[in-house]
């Protein structure tokens, strides 16, 4: 009885903690990188080379006091930074690294519904600061999410009919012989724009515009909370590029050293994350009507072009003769 406890209790640590590991990481890299790349060195002066950066601002942030706007429904505005965090996290459990923690038929679809409720949390806490600015920010960034879900949904679809599976195992299985980012490159082009559009990153920040909504829908948070919301902001983003190399650069599972399965997704996934900090470092804010422009105009039209291209072909191989 005990034993169970434990591992109900031991297990999602186990899950969670290297998780939140690599997203304090991760920041510290984004921070670095970003200094290269503006000729300044970053942070190097906590701990060897600035190690212990990440350590520090997590400290400083969670003993912070908690302030929060007088006339802020208290309730929902505490709540909000809690949920996205935990949806976050959530979202790993699925993921094959190389066995998945939650081993579900319908994956894919797991992670669609569940995705499309972290916006219950920016809605939230936009409206409980009971702030223009935070509520405009939200507004914005429930738009923008939702609008380039139905890019990211129809490009899924698409990689289904290809690999004729919704679990993402089989997605592994289908790309041993070849990568399905080289047979469907602009689907995994459209893809990698989206995911850079859902988690809110540059140049797509138009969320937490600072000329003009000052961090938009997190303008009110401080300390704790905002670690939350920064915490969820970046395990998102490190989700979405471990869910990019499963999807277009065939996460190979290797049966007798199944370790190594998970340091090659993961190596491919911290490449497309680094691509993330390159983008923010070299591309403008894009305009509203243009973010908007690219997912409706552009985007919509050719996932929906693609997935009757995919539906059609084995309608139109089905009568050549076997040599084809």
């Amino acid at each position: 009885m005990i034993s169970a406890l434990l591992t109900y209790i031991l297990s999602p640590l186990a899950y969670m903690v290297p998780i939140l590991l690599a997203v304090a990481f991760f920041t510290l890299l984004e921070r670095k990188v970003l200094g290269y790349m503006q000729l300044r060195k970053g942070p190097n002066i906590v701990g060897p080379f600035g190690l212990l950066q990440p350590i520090a601002d997590g400290v400083k942030l969670f003993i912070k006091e908690p302030v929060y706007p007088s006339t802020a429904s208290p309730a929902l505005f505490l709540l909000m930074p809690a949920l996205a965090l935990a949806l976050s996290l959530t979202l790993w459990a699925p993921l094959p690294m190389p066995f998945p923690v939650l081993d579900l038929n319908l994956g894919i679809l797991f992670i669609l519904a569940l995705s499309s409720l972290a916006v219950y949390s920016i809605l939230g806490s936009g409206w409980a600061s009971n702030s223009k600015y935070a509520l405009i920010g939200a507004l914005r960034a429930v738009a923008q999410t939702i609008s380039y879900e139905v890019s990211l949904g129809l490009i899924l679809l698409n990689a289904i009919i290809i690999t004729g599976g919704f679990t993402l195992q089989t997605f592994s299985t289908a790309q041993e012989s070849v990568w399905l980012i080289f047979p469907a490159w602009p689907l995994a082009a459209m893809w990698y724009v989206s995911t850079l559009a859902e988690t809110n990153r540059a140049p797509f920040d138009l969320t937490e515009g600072e000329s003009e909504l000052v961090s938009g829908f997190n303008v009110e948070y401080a300390g704790g909370p905002f670690a939350l919301f920064f915490l969820a902001e970046y395990a998102n983003i490190l989700l979405m590029n471990t869910l990019s190399a499963t999807l277009f650069l065939g996460a190979s599972y290797i049966p007798l050293v199944p370790e190594l399965t998970t340091i090659n997704l993961m190596m491919k996934a911290a490449l497309l994350s680094t691509l993330f900090l390159w983008v923010r470092a070299s591309y403008p804010r894009l305009r509203y009507d243009q973010l908007m422009h690219l997912v409706w105009k552009n985007f919509l039209p050719l996932t929906l072009a693609f997935v009757i291209w995919h539906l059609s072909l084995p309608i139109a191989f089905a009568g050549l003769p076997p040599q084809f």
